[in-house]
């Protein structure tokens, strides 16, 4: 086997271990888009990101305020409100409001919204 061929049997092998890769890190919503990996953290170490109900935001002059309740997303095991101003949010794929708690339920890594809602 020459240096090219070997060369070329590596690249192909960690290329597809890349993807492999990329593929165990990426996290989909339920409707089928794919959350930005950063947005989840790793949810195998405690974070994770979810839709959570529309009736639980509420926009006002500055901002989103995220009234989070217990079961509203999986991690929420007691009420949040969280303050997200605007320009902080990332729009959704799918038009639902999205939360990404990491490291605990007590923050917000990431929070997506209808790209019509602020």
């Amino acid at each position: 086997m020459t240096f090219a061929t070997l060369s070329t049997v590596s690249l192909i092998t960690l290329a597809g271990i890349s993807v492999g890769v990329v593929r165990t890190d990426a996290h989909q919503a339920k409707t089928g888009w794919t959350y930005p990996p950063a947005c989840c953290k790793a949810h195998e170490l405690g974070g994770d990101c979810a839709a959570i109900p529309a009736p639980d935001i509420i926009r006002g002059a500055r901002g989103f305020s995220v009234h989070l309740h217990a079961g509203d997303h999986h991690l929420a095991t007691r009420p949040h409100l969280f303050f997200i101003p605007y320009g902080d949010e990332i729009p959704s794929g799918d038009g639902q409001y999205h939360v990404c708690l990491h490291p605990t339920e007590d923050d917000v890594n990431c929070f997506f919204a209808p790209p019509d809602s602020s």
